[in-house]
């Protein structure tokens, strides 16, 4: 196991990382005046040693990397059988979704404020993310750019509300459907792209859109961005500022619950199939009789509403927003929930998008190292389960004799 060669090889790892993360960890700057912190990065140094040790031993001696020997197997296999029960039995999954739905709504009773509005972000980004997986998950579009429409959804409801007086109930459908407007726009200039082509102009527009919102300032405030976003109301009652964070807290809930039944009926529905099929293969399903146009554009125009609806949520949750809201990390972190969730995945995709927005927060406690243990959990997962946390259930088809013969 400790082999010089190995040893030699991790040492410089070690020193490898160390040299990366020194200007994060390393240097602090204190009354305009760096100060330098060795013992943080030497820490980190011999952990970077330790683990590059035992991966590189891991695979040495189980060289396949399908985990079909070693003790990661057994966790491999037992997660790959507890996924496919809760996808493929619906009773599981209705029983976990019921378990969920009764703790969340009775979670702001032993949470703090803090805590309720952590997990009011917590179910935007669900919504974000479900929205994301029709386009890329779904229809297989790949998508970079999805935070303009996050963007374009809350300044609709932030310059609606400051120039016209609209008030949130208002607001909400004008937003789902002027950011269908921003997809349908996005969608017909690349109905011909795909793969890196198709993502790099998604990522053009956005940045187009957060420019916009900079340069715009007249009109949206440029880097200031719109300030006191009114919350919405309860019945025209007066609400308290707990009250009304404890308000938006169910109002996110259960949009990402609508947002789950809705997108699980999609999938199964005509439109569903026909963006699964373009996923597969673009040149099959047009030969099947399926018309790509219109498909890719449902697509577009189906993730960009939900991308709405988040944003005007988000802008009444936070009561402040600016450009810098709505940026490429933004983009990237949705589309990482997509992808660790399980690509296609509904169940896979909304518990993905609970543990990257919590787990920085929980991690806290390591403020000057939470971001490394993230990425570290993220490259692991990225490594053993590629196929994400809850993969998609297969799609059986039966001769519809032995169909009949199972039915009687």
């Amino acid at each position: 196991m400790f082999t010089p060669k190995r040893l030699i090889r991790s040492a410089l790892i070690s020193i490898w990382f160390m040299i990366l993360v020194f200007p994060i960890v390393g240097i602090r700057i204190i009354k305009r005046a760096p100060e330098f912190f060795y013992d943080r990065v030497l820490v980190i140094g011999a952990i970077t040693f330790v683990l590059a040790v035992l991966w590189s031993w891991y695979f040495e001696v189980y060289k396949d990397r399908d985990l079909s020997k070693g003790i990661f197997s057994q966790v491999s296999r037992k997660f790959s059988a507890l996924s496919e029960k809760i996808t493929n039995d619906k009773n599981t999954a209705l029983k976990l979704i019921l378990v969920l739905f009764i703790v969340f709504m009775i979670l702001p009773v032993f949470t703090s404020m803090y805590q309720t509005t952590v997990y009011s972000l917590a179910f935007l980004y669900v919504m974000l993310a479900l929205g994301l997986n029709i386009v890329v998950g779904i229809a297989g579009q790949l998508v970079l750019g999805y935070a303009a429409f996050y963007a374009v959804g809350a300044y609709t409801y932030a310059l609606l509300n400051q120039y016209l007086g609209l008030g949130f109930w208002t607001c909400l459908p004008i937003a789902g459907f002027i950011t269908v407007i921003a997809g349908l726009l996005l969608a017909f200039p690349v109905l011909r792209l795909r793969g890196d082509y198709l993502a790099i102009v998604t990522l053009g527009f956005g940045e187009i859109v957060r420019l916009l919102l900079i340069n715009w300032a007249n009109f949206t405030g440029g880097n200031r961005g719109i300030a006191n976003i009114p919350r919405p109301g309860l019945l025209g009652l007066e609400l308290s500022p707990e009250a009304s964070t404890i308000y938006i807290y169910y109002l996110c809930l259960f949009a990402a619950i609508i947002t789950i039944i809705i997108v699980a009926r999609l999938i199964n529905s005509r439109v569903g199939l026909a963006l699964q099929a373009l996923r597969e293969d673009e040149i099959a399903s047009e030969a099947m009789g399926i018309d790509l146009r219109k498909i890719k554009l449902s697509a577009f125009a189906l993730g960009s509403c939900w991308a709405g609806f988040a944003g005007v949520l988000f802008a009444a949750r936070n009561s402040y927003i600016n450009p810098t809201s709505f940026t490429f990390m933004d983009s990237a972190m949705i589309l990482s929930m997509v992808v660790l969730g399980g690509m296609g995945s509904i169940v896979g995709v909304a518990l993905a998008a609970l543990v990257l927005t919590l787990l920085p927060e929980y991690l806290r406690a390591f403020s000057e190292y939470r971001m490394l243990i993230f990425g570290l959990l993220m490259v692991t997962m990225m490594v053993f389960r590629p196929q994400g946390i809850i993969p998609p259930a297969k799609r059986k088809y039966y001769p519809t004799a032995l169909q009949n013969e199972e039915n009687n």
